[in-house]
Formats: C-alpha cells, structure tokens, sequence
C-alpha cells in the first residue's frame, strides 16, 4: 500500500467536511457515487480518498483575467 495509511470517515464526519446534510452522503453511497467500506452489518466507513476525489471532480479553477 505504498507506506501510506488508510483512513477512514464516518458519514457525519464526510458531511462535516464537504458542508453537506448526511442524508446527502447517504444518498451518494446509495447511487454508488462514493466507494465505501462496511464495517459490521450496517456500519459503513468512507475512505479518506473518496472524499479527496469529489473535492478534485468539484473544484473548478479559477477564470484567468483577460
């Protein structure tokens, strides 16, 4: 795994991060929109990757002044 360390987010700490309702990080998972880890029979864990990757896709860069 390239020395790196996994880590892993809850739903509520997701939320937190990208300034949206759980209920919408549910939503995504539902739609397979994010990947996801499941811990326990209902628990689930987000890879910290996961959210770097739609911070990436939702990130639009700056206009360059004319």
């Amino acid at each position: 795994m390239d020395g790196k360390l996994l880590q892993f987010l809850r739903v509520s700490e997701v939320a937190e991060i990208l300034s949206v309702k759980e209920s919408t990080v549910r939503a995504w998972l539902l739609a397979r929109r994010i990947g996801r880890v499941r811990v326990g029979r209902r628990a689930v864990r987000i890879p910290l990757s996961e959210v770097e990757r739609l911070i990436a896709e939702g990130s639009v860069p700056a206009r360059v002044p004319r």
